[in-house]
Order: structure tokens, then C-alpha cells, then sequence
């Protein structure tokens, strides 16, 4: 049982092909949910928006009937972009929220706003390419009133690079023989190193409210 498990794990791309294929053109909506509810919905950060990007054009390079690359960056590009939009107006009307209004002081609104002045540029290109972080970026960038005219600039240049990056190297490499013989090994290294800034963040959360507490105690 315990070699079944471990290779379906390693080789789960002999059972996604033939999902996507099943799916056919339905596999594109469903990517564009995915990349879109990452950054869009703010409540699903955890999605591995990179990691699609990579996968899937990799599949694109070494099996063009399964997906198609000229579909997928398109696809990608309007998702990302769209969601950080909306993430982006869910920020600009987050402090008249009935439960967040006594718990952001003017004084923090004033602190965000001065800061996304100062660096809003860099913070929104590459905090795209940060799991979790490119979630937060277009809420708080909204919150701190940031003109959608700056963010909508940065936000494309950063989404732009991101997705040429990402598809650019998944395609690439997807069509080493190399890459497609140990394909589920590379993606999971690539989905675990993603996950990283996750991680200490969640850490990071954990010690400062471990230390309040015995702070407050």
C-alpha cells in the first residue's frame, strides 16, 4: 500500500493529463477561478497561484493536446490582474467595515498610506512574486488609499512579469526530457519551497502572539 501511495505521489502527472483532457476547455475556467480566488477572494492566500503556472505550462510544452500555452498565459495574466483589482476595492472600503472601525486607528491608516507612498511601487511589482504576501499587497494598498491609477500601472508590470516569468520558465523547462521524467519530484520541490514565506510568516504571527501574551500576563 505504502509503494501505491508513493507512486501516485510521484507521478500524479499520469493522472492530471488525463483530468485536464476529460475537462478539456473547462480546464481553463477552472484555472482562472484558482489564480483569481488567490489574490481576489482574500481569504484563500494559501491557493499555490506560482505553482500552477509553472505546472501547467510545463504540461503545455510536452503535451500540446492537453493544454495550450497561447491560451494559459492569457488566462493567467486577466486572472491575477482582475483579482488584485477587486482585492484592491475590498481594501478601499475595509475600514468601514462595522468591525474593523475601532481597530484601525488614523494613526495606522496614516503610518500605511505614508509608506505606500514611499515605496508603493516596489511593493506592489514584487510582492507579487511572494506567496501570501501578493494576497495582502492590493488590500492594504486600497486601505491606505493609494491612487488605483499607481496601482493599476504597478500591478500590471508586476503581474506581466509574473506571468511571463512563471510561464516562461514552466514551458521552458517542461520541454527537457529530464524535467518530464522526474516531473512530479520538481513540482513538488518547487510547490514546497513556495510555501516557505507561508510558513514563517505563520511563525512570525505565532512568536509575536506568544509574546503579547506574556506580555499582557
Amino acid at each position: 500500500m505504502f509503494e501505491q501511495a508513493w507512486f501516485l505521489f510521484t507521478h500524479f502527472e499520469n493522472y492530471l493529463e488525463p483530468l485536464f483532457q476529460t475537462l478539456g476547455s473547462w480546464s481553463y475556467l477552472t484555472l482562472f477561478v484558482l489564480i483569481f480566488a488567490e489574490t481576489g477572494l482574500v481569504i484563500f492566500p494559501f491557493l499555490p497561484g506560482e505553482t500552477l503556472l509553472f505546472f501547467t505550462s510545463s504540461i503545455a510544452a510536452y503535451s500540446t493536446q492537453t493544454l495550450d500555452i497561447r491560451i494559459l498565459i492569457p488566462i493567467f495574466f486577466f486572472a491575477a490582474l482582475i483579482g488584485d483589482a477587486v482585492n484592491f476595492e475590498i481594501g478601499r472600503h475595509l475600514n468601514k467595515l462595522p468591525f474593523l472601525k475601532n481597530r484601525i486607528s488614523p494613526e495606522k491608516m496614516a503610518s500605511a498610506n505614508i509608506f505606500f507612498k514611499k515605496h508603493g511601487a516596489k511593493t506592489v511589482i514584487f510582492g507579487r512574486f511572494v506567496p501570501l504576501i501578493r494576497t495582502f499587497v492590493p488590500l492594504i494598498s486600497g486601505s491606505a488609499r493609494m491612487s488605483y491609477r499607481h496601482f493599476g500601472l504597478y500591478n500590471f508590470i508586476g503581474v506581466t512579469l509574473w506571468v511571463a516569468l512563471g510561464a516562461g520558465i514552466g514551458y521552458y523547462f517542461g520541454a527537457l526530457p529530464f524535467v518530464k521524467d522526474h516531473f512530479s519530484v520538481i513540482f513538488i520541490s518547487i510547490a514546497g519551497i513556495a510555501l516557505i514565506p507561508s510558513i514563517l510568516a505563520g511563525l512570525l504571527h505565532l512568536f509575536k502572539f506568544i509574546t503579547n501574551k506574556k506580555a499582557r500576563s
